[in-house]
């Protein structure tokens, strides 16, 4: 009984696992050319019983796992500058990389989120963050893609990626302006000359926060392997 019980979970697990290569790429697709309406469909989703929350695409935080895990495998392929004994000692682990990433580039959804939330003078609680915050990442994904490949091309030795990663910074940076004041707007009801000043606030919170969290991993985690 134990064992049709393991082999009916390898089953599942290898069925989920293949069918991420189908969802996956419409997932990122559909958030890319529809951003707005994947949000609001992260939100539709909540609503219904858990087994049928996402049946036609990736679930938010998983998309947005498995985006940093692509990135992470992009970024292995790029030629980088030399590192110091600390910096190697974090990148030696994938693991260790992958929870770097995944926490710094998690800032950017939870910031957006926990603004919306304070704006809408709503309590801050794990129940009214979690809808905002499964809209989030789903737009965090394409941005945090191609924000770490903008990461990729800097690190090129010589300064030979700087036009390539600005050229990738600037379409990151506007795709994903554009689809947050339009989604703080739609939201909020506000007009976009506010929605604007939000974003950009919410953006630089984010991006400080994001950059003090990278300096702690990168003092903490070669320490902790120690």
């Amino acid at each position: 009984m134990d064992f049709m019980r393991l082999l009916k979970s390898l089953e599942e697990l290898l069925y989920e696992l293949v069918s991420w290569l189908v969802f996956y790429p419409l997932t990122f697709w559909r958030a890319l050319t529809r951003p707005l309406s994947m949000m609001r469909y992260a939100d539709d989703e909540l609503g219904d019983r858990p087994e049928d929350q996402y049946d036609d695409t990736i679930s938010p935080p998983l998309f947005l796992l498995i985006t940093l895990l692509l990135s992470q495998a992009v970024s292995a392929a790029f030629p980088t500058m030399g590192s110091t004994a600390e910096a190697a000692a974090l990148t030696q682990s994938l693991s260790n990389l992958l929870i770097a990433r995944g926490v710094i580039f998690g800032v950017f959804p939870m910031v957006m989120a926990v603004t919306l939330i304070l704006h809408k003078r709503l309590v801050l609680t794990r129940s009214t963050l979690r809808p905002p915050f499964f809209s989030q990442c789903y737009v965090a994904g394409p941005f945090v893609f191609l924000l770490g490949l903008t990461v990729d091309f800097l690190m090129i030795p010589d300064g030979r990626g700087i036009p390539y990663a600005a050229v990738l910074g600037l379409a990151a940076l506007a795709w994903y302006g554009q689809a947050e004041i339009r989604w703080f707007r739609r939201d909020l009801g506000i007009g976009a000359g506010k929605a604007v000043a939000l974003f950009a606030l919410a953006l630089l919170i984010a991006l400080v926060t994001a950059l003090a969290v990278t300096i702690a991993f990168a003092y903490l985690l070669p320490r902790w392997n120690r």
